[in-house]
This record gives structure tokens, C-alpha cells and sequence, in this order.
């Protein structure tokens, strides 16, 4: 990983801090299968610089912006590249406190305690993904309060206070405008640094086609960026929603047609069909089609 953020040009500074913070902080015996082992790469040389500072400063870090910019795929590689175990926290808006720290089970002979993935990724000194943080309750992250700020601690009710661990940091991520989000609570914000993620640059989602699909077609693939970044221009006018700006969807579709599906129901599959008002489709297959022929088979797209 240190290896792949030398091509992308992050500063050599940040890169010797996150080797330094690894030697520093070994993965803890038995935790080495929560490493990540990402199958995207984040492209984004200053996004990359932003995001390891912070990190290796002991903040924690909230991830912003809308659809397809990556914060999720950002998030693993942090984990990555800093070398930590990591538990993804998926919110919602019936989750609670008991849910983040833990809470008492029957083990079948007696009461014990069941950390949640908060309380492990403090003890164990992991990289914590709160996805999606404001799709819950207020009430429910209050209790990070604690864990997120100078303090450094969970106070266990029933249990004991545990320190959060040096090695641990805890990642935000979180869109605007989905159904059922909410605004954060201004003293939970302020417990993190807030990076507003840009739109993948053509550059870096070039470079995120030859990784993925290195005999596909330079023309081509100049075509199917294009194809994203139209989506997103009539998505941003309003003539179309955001359903179908969807970067994993379109990879999607290129694996469906390097497996020999033809262009046009790969996209239909992959991003088309993924709204269900019927002058929306023909919207979206009226910008496909401006840039990919109905007719292209893989052939023309992967040869060789």
C-alpha cells in the first residue's frame, strides 16, 4: 500500500509518518483478518495527504460529500495503509448506545458482557467506519462523545472505564439529502476533522480503469468516463436524479460486459434500471446512447 501511495505522489512526508505509526503499532494477535484488503484503490494525491494527516495527528475524521465520491472505498484504504484492524459500523435510525459499546448476554451458564465493535476498536486499537453517522439518533452518539475527544475513554455501565487505545481512530462517513439522514449534533462534529470529498477526477478514473480492466480499449474507456461525468451533469441540472451517478454501478456494467453481455443491457442492468420512473430511463439511455452504440460487443471494448 505504502508502495501505491509513492505512484500516487502523496507527500513523502505523510507516507514515512504512516510507516512510522505502523512499526509503532503492530496489528494485535489475532486481529490481522480485520486488516482490509481493498478491492478499490482511492485515486486523489491531496485528498490522500489531507486524510493520513489527520489521522496521524490522533484525529478522528469525517467524511463528506455526495454520491460516488468514494468516501467508503477512502475509509478502507485509510485502514489499509495504516495497517489496523477495522470494524465498519453500519447506522440506522433504530440503533442505540448498547449497540455501539456493548451489552449483557446469556452465554448459557451466566450473564456476560458482549462488546459492541465501538469497544473493541477501542481495545484492540482499530480503525472504526462509522457508516452513514447521520442516519441515527442524536441520543444514540452521544455516547461517542467521550471516546471521540480528549478523553479517550467508554465508560462501561455495570463494567469498567476503559482507555481507548493510541492506535484507535474512528472514521465518518456521510452523504446528503438520502431518505432518513438527519443534521449531526454540533458537539459531535466538532469531534472531528471534516473532509469534503470532490467528484473522482478524469485523471484518477482513468487511472481506476486500467487497474481494473487493463485490456480494455483507451478509447473506450475514455468513453464510459465520459459517460459518468454526463450522467453527473444532468444529475446536478435536476433533469435527472441521482440514482443513476452511480461509479460502482458502472464498473459493474464492465464486468458484465468483459463477461459478454452487450453494452446496453450491462448499463441497463448496472445503472438504468436502477430508477423506475419510465421518462427517467429513457433520459439516462438517451445520454448512454450519445456516448456508447447500443450494439458495442466486448470485443471492441476488450480486444485481445
Amino acid at each position: 500500500m505504502l508502495d501505491f501511495l509513492k505512484e500516487e505522489g502523496v507527500d513523502p512526508a505523510v507516507i514515512e509518518g504512516i510507516a512510522a505509526f505502523r512499526a509503532a503499532h503492530p496489528v494485535p494477535e489475532g486481529m490481522a483478518q480485520r486488516v482490509p484488503d481493498p478491492k478499490y484503490r482511492y485515486y486523489g494525491r491531496e485528498v490522500w495527504n489531507q486524510a493520513a494527516t489527520v489521522l496521524l495527528c490522533g484525529e478522528n475524521l469525517l467524511l463528506a460529500g455526495p454520491k460516488a465520491t468514494g468516501k467508503n472505498v477512502l475509509a478502507e484504504n485509510l485502514a489499509r495503509a495504516f495497517g489496523r484492524p477495522c470494524w465498519d459500523v453500519s447506522f440506522h435510525i433504530n440503533m442505540d448506545a448498547s449497540y455501539l459499546i456493548g451489552s449483557d448476554t446469556f452465554n448459557g451458564e451466566k450473564v456476560v458482557f458482549a462488546p459492541g465493535p465501538v469497544y473493541q476498536c477501542a481495545r484492540y486499537g482499530g480503525f472504526g467506519v462509522l457508516d452513514e453517522i447521520n442516519m441515527a439518533k442524536n441520543e444514540a452518539l452521544a455516547v461517542l462523545h467521550a471516546t471521540l475527544d480528549y478523553r479517550r475513554c467508554i465508560d462501561v455501565p455495570g463494567y469498567d472505564l476503559i482507555q481507548v487505545d493510541p492506535a484507535a481512530r474512528f472514521i465518518g462517513t456521510m452523504n446528503y439529502g438520502y431518505a432518513g439522514t438527519r443534521e449531526l449534533n454540533e458537539a459531535l462534529v466538532s469531534r472531528f476533522a471534516v473532509l469534503d470529498l470532490p467528484l473522482i477526477s478524469e485523471d484518477d478514473m482513468n487511472k481506476l480503469l486500467r487497474h481494473h480492466f487493463p485490456r480494455m480499449s483507451p478509447r473506450y474507456a475514455g468513453q464510459f468516463v465520459q459517460l459518468f461525468y454526463d450522467l453527473h451533469k444532468k444529475a446536478d441540472s435536476a433533469e435527472i436524479s441521482a440514482r443513476a451517478v452511480d461509479l460502482r454501478g458502472l464498473l459493474d456494467a464492465l464486468r458484465l460486459m468483459e463477461r459478454g453481455l452487450d453494452a446496453a443491457s450491462a448499463l441497463d442492468l448496472c445503472i438504468t434500471n436502477k430508477t423506475f420512473d419510465p421518462y427517467e430511463k429513457t433520459l439516462i439511455r438517451d445520454v448512454i446512447a450519445a456516448r456508447i452504440p447500443k450494439n458495442l460487443d466486448r470485443a471492441k471494448v476488450f480486444p485481445g
